[in-house]
Formats: C-alpha cells, sequence, structure tokens
C-alpha cells in the first residue's frame, strides 16, 4: 500500500497532521490502534500555563524568551519564536476551517471551569464550553445548574459552592425524564455518553426544553453537564432558540462526551477529505535504510507493508504506549528511536505526587525540525509530533494541547514545502 504520508496514530496529533496535509493534496494513511487521550478531554486545550519553573503563564508570547531559556529542548523552543505565534494563529483558524470553531486566542488565557468548579487558566475551549474571561470572578451573577438525578459523575453542588466564593449565585434543579429511566436499571449504564445519546433523540427534544425552562428568570445561564451533543452538534443552538437563554456545558468526569466528540469529528472529517483510516491496527515494526523509513509493518496487514515519501509518529506518550517504561529505560518500541530519559530510576517521579515528575517529560529524541533521532542519526524522512516528543511536561506546564496541535501543523508544512508545496 502506497502513500504520500503514513501517519502512526489517530489522536488529536494525529488527525490534525493528516487533515493539514490532506488540505494540501497529500495522499494520507493514519493507523490507529483504538482510543486516544481525546476520550477524557476536557473539551479545552492548553498552549502554556506554567514556564518549567512553575512561574505562571498568562500571555504565552511575553513568556516565550523564558520557557526557551528555561527548556531548549521544548518543542516550542525547537520551533523558534516566529514559527510558534505564527503556528498559534494558524491553530485557531485550523479548528475554524474545519468547522470546530472555539472560544480564545494565543495572546491571552481564559479559564475554563472543572467538573469541580474550579478556574483554570486555557488557551482554546469548543463553542458551548463554560468558560470565564477573569481568574477571580464568572460571567454571571446567578446560574441555574441541571443535573441528571442519578447521575453520578456530576457533582452540581461542588460548582455551587465554589460558584459562590467567585460571587454567583445558584440555583440547582434535578430532573428525570422517562427515555433515562432505564439506564438506571444498572448504575455503569448512567454515564455521559449513553444519556447523551438519549438526550439527542429529536424526539426528546420537547420535553427536554419545558426541563430547561423551569431555570429561574432571573439565571442569566443554564450550566449543563457534558452529556449531550455526542450526535447531535447542533442540539445546543435548537435548545437555546427554544428556551432563549444561553446553555454553557460543564465536563463530567471520563467518559468525555466533548473529547469523544472531538475525536470523532476530526476522524470523520479525515476520511471526508479522502484520507484512508485504519481504525484497530497496530504497527509492530519498520525498516529504515539509508537514513530513511521506507516500510512499516503492522499487525492486521500481515506482510503487506505501508509504503510511502514520508512517515509521522504520534502515538502518544505512555497511556497509548507510545512510550514504554521498564524497570531499567524508557523506550520507542516501533523503531527504537532515541528517547530522552535519566538513566537512575529513582530520578523519574518524585514521591510527592504534586511535585514536577520528570517522567512525564521524557520523549523520543528529535531535531529541530522535528525529524527523529535513530542512534544520534537524523531520520529524513520520519517525524514525530505531539506528546511523544521529549523536552516538555505537560501536566506540570498546562501544554499538552498546544504541543499536539502545534507541532502536528508544523511537520505538515514541513512535508508539504519539502514536497514541493501544494499539489
Amino acid at each position: 500500500m502506497k502513500f504520500d504520508t503514513v501517519i502512526i496514530g489517530g489522536g488529536l496529533s494525529g488527525l490534525a497532521c493528516g487533515i493539514r496535509l490532506m488540505q494540501h493534496g497529500q495522499r494520507c494513511a493514519i493507523v490507529s490502534s483504538g482510543q486516544s487521550a481525546l476520550h477524557f478531554s476536557s473539551g479545552s486545550f492548553d498552549l502554556l500555563n506554567n514556564l518549567p519553573d512553575g512561574t505562571p503563564v498568562s500571555n504565552v508570547l511575553a513568556e516565550y524568551d523564558s520557557l526557551a531559556k528555561l527548556s531548549p529542548k521544548h518543542p516550542y523552543s525547537k520551533l523558534g519564536k516566529e514559527t510558534f505565534q505564527k503556528l498559534i494563529s494558524e491553530s485557531e483558524t485550523f479548528f475554524k476551517n474545519v468547522g470546530l470553531p472555539m472560544q480564545g486566542n494565543g495572546m491571552k488565557n481564559h479559564y475554563r471551569i472543572t467538573p469541580l468548579g474550579l478556574l483554570k487558566p486555557t488557551w482554546l475551549s469548543t463553542a458551548h464550553l463554560a468558560i470565564s474571561d477573569f481568574e477571580t470572578s464568572l460571567n454571571w451573577k446567578k446560574v441555574s445548574i441541571f443535573n441528571i438525578s442519578g447521575f453520578l459523575d456530576f457533582y452540581p453542588q461542588f460548582l455551587a459552592d465554589e460558584f459562590s466564593k467567585l460571587g454567583t449565585k445558584s440555583e440547582i434543579i434535578l430532573f428525570s425524564m422517562p427515555a433515562i429511566d432505564h439506564l438506571r436499571r444498572n448504575p455503569s449504564e448512567l454515564r455521559s455518553t449513553n444519556i447523551s445519546r438519549i438526550l439527542d433523540k429529536p424526539e426528546h427534544k420537547e420535553e427536554l426544553v419545558k426541563v430547561l425552562k423551569k431555570a429561574a428568570s432571573d439565571s442569566e445561564a443554564i450550566l449543563f453537564p457534558a452529556c449531550i451533543g455526542l450526535d447531535n452538534r447542533d442540539i445546543i443552538g435548537e435548545l437555546q432558540k427554544e428556551i432563549n437563554k444561553p446553555i454553557y456545558l460543564i465536563p463530567t468526569l471520563p467518559p468525555s462526551t466533548i473529547g469523544i466528540h472531538l475525536q470523532q469529528y476530526l476522524h470523520e472529517y479525515f476520511i471526508h477529505l479522502g484520507g484512508t483510516y485504519m481504525l484497530g491496527d497496530t504497527v509492530k515494526r519498520a525498516e529504515v535504510e539509508g537514513g530513511k523509513a521506507t516500510r512499516l509493518y503492522s499487525f492486521n496487514h500481515g506482510d503487506i507493508p505501508f509504503i510511502a515519501k514520508n512517515f509521522v509518529l504520534a502515538t502518544g506518550s505512555y497511556f497509548s504506549q507510545g512510550l514504554i517504561a521498564s524497570a531499567e529505560k524508557v523506550y520507542e518500541p516501533i523503531l527504537g528511536l532515541d528517547v530522552d530519559y535519566l538513566a537512575n530510576r529513582p530520578d523519574w517521579y518524585d514521591k510527592n505526587i504534586f511535585e514536577t515528575q520528570h517522567y512525564q517529560s521524557f520523549g523520543v529524541k528529535t531535531t529541530n525540525t522535528l525529524n527523529a533521532l535513530k542512534n544520534g542519526n537524523a531520520l529524513d524522512n520520519l517525524y514525530v509530533s505531539g506528546a511523544i516528543l521529549e523536552g516538555f511536561n505537560p501536566i506540570k506546564e498546562g501544554s499538552g494541547g498546544g504541543v499536539s496541535i502545534l507541532t502536528a501543523l508544523y511537520v505538515a508544512d514541513r512535508i508539504v514545502n519539502k514536497e514541493g508545496g501544494i499539489k
């Protein structure tokens, strides 16, 4: 099977890279083993919330020089300031052009509302997600918080308590619907994704409108658990028109309806552009000759190789087994690429879970152009993007989404420019 580019990994970074390449006329395939970290996503993407030394960041561009000095191996440092700034703007345009408009911009972080009601800085948030423009207050004086009776992955009282500290009053409204009642027969069935598949159906819209109209007349907004809009992306807008009051979603505990929707939407968009998506397949080995990757072999396709001019490794970190940690080392399992990690295993982690965990910054070594290194040598046609990269700590820094998106678009542009631009 021959392609222009084969991407290993079908999460956020792999899909963003694939879509960008397809938009430039490339023939692409994505090999994906299954679920990605998007299934646990809050619906927001962080660009950079803290510098590696813990200094809070409000305006990322203003702190870029400090970041590059503190962490020269950081993916953002490798991009360079001019390219970094350009990619931030292009990322925001990218989501708009594929039909996923976002709130926020790279000039200043806004604040997402966590499932427990805390405010956390972030870069981009999906269209209907509840956010605040301020760190110490919300955008409303009073809200109505709705929840399904018996739904245990959402905590309206925690939200109301935290909102009160921020100067916002809340009323909590519990409701039920006959169509949801059968899910209660098994507690494990009353999950956000199953609820969404019921609430998204047109036949339940009228009943849901009646429920939402119970909100107090002086409430400025309705806050609803993110268990709606998985199969019907227009339903929030339709409900808002009926009740004449804005509706915002609050993330629930996983599984994430918002994240799954993002995964499905980007997957379908990639297919719509003509991409080949190999779901449920795993690349088991690759051949490297003359400083280039030449063929990939997967479990499902046996001796039939994937042949391409360029390859992108976007397999993620430990969660998706893009990186494997043994008792002695951290390694990349497909190509045996060079990995940056500490030789002394006790140095990998801190017993205080709130401290920086060094293993989170381990990753595949690359050149400044994100070409993979193997035995110290750069592979000319193998690029690396996303969580598997070395030099950044997505949890401590709050940079995971930004690294995944920006490096994906950068790698795609590198490939397009190398192959002669738009076809």
